[in-house]
């Protein structure tokens, strides 16, 4: 624990490594709130952005590698927002490229390390609740746990090549469509995200300031909520099973006496 204190206290007092510079507007309160928790302390972020991105055509490498770390040191950022965008700033940025452009959407993501296993068993709770399907949780060599939040909506699309546009401004327009209502729904979800934390956080602090009975109380009957919703939900689908049973019966004898009608 007082590892994990002395950490968190110097990664918080490093200046910010990210391209901006700062923590984005969307997402300050949830890092905050984070950060504001014993238990967990944020090292990277991103609200989500459409970026327009330019890279020269990848040489043949003399040994198989994955590309990715070429990649990301000769890339060019013609254009990066973490807001809706026009068809008219991606045409602009375009019309910088030299190289090979790519038009892209990326989503939210978070990374936390969290001081035990537990608090990462939260994180990764809400953020899949919220729809942050892709989240997971890593746990080092040394016990390092660190818990992501991701999801799988992304999108990229190739543009230009070698400063030539391959595709007309139509499409343009509607690659960058389906990028802004992508954006919407990652807002949505950060929403989402952040208000089912802020109860998660709330409720755990609570329980944990209640004497040993009344928190062994407290953990039964939300057991006891979970295990009966749980119930209900099976019976239901039983229920729902034998109906769709019942009923491909009926319609396979309704069946037989056409055939038996039209012999």
């Amino acid at each position: 624990m007082a590892d994990f204190k002395r950490w968190k206290e110097q990664r918080l007092s490093r200046a910010d490594g990210s391209r901006k510079g700062s923590v984005d507007e969307l997402i300050a309160g949830i890092v905050q709130l984070l950060n504001d928790h014993d238990s967990f302390c944020t090292t990277s972020s991103c609200s989500g952005r459409v970026v327009v991105l330019e890279q020269p055509p990848l040489p043949a490498p003399a040994e198989p590698t994955t590309g990715f770390e070429i990649q990301k040191r000769n890339c060019t950022w013609l254009m990066v927002t973490h807001q809706i965008c026009t068809v008219e700033d991606v045409l602009t940025a375009l019309q910088k490229a030299t190289d090979d452009a790519i038009f892209k959407f990326e989503p939210f993501v978070l990374h936390v390390q969290c001081q035990e296993l537990q608090d990462a068993q939260l994180l990764h709770t809400v953020a899949i609740e919220a729809g942050f399907r892709n989240s997971g949780i890593t746990v080092g060599r040394k016990g390092k746990i660190m818990m992501a939040v991701r999801s799988t909506h992304c999108l990229e699309v190739p543009l230009s090549q070698k400063g030539k546009l391959m595709v007309n401004e139509e499409y343009v327009d509607f690659v960058v469509q389906v990028a802004n209502q992508k954006m919407e729904e990652n807002m949505r979800r950060i929403n989402r995200f952040y208000s089912s934390l802020q109860f998660a956080l709330e409720n755990r602090d609570y329980i944990s300031s209640l004497p040993v009975k009344e928190r062994e109380q407290s953990s039964t009957e939300q057991n006891n909520t979970v295990d009966s919703h749980r119930s209900r939900r099976k019976s239901k689908g039983s229920q729902e099973n034998r109906e769709c049973t019942s009923a491909r019966k009926n319609k396979g004898l309704e069946s037989e006496d056409d055939t038996e009608s039209n012999l």
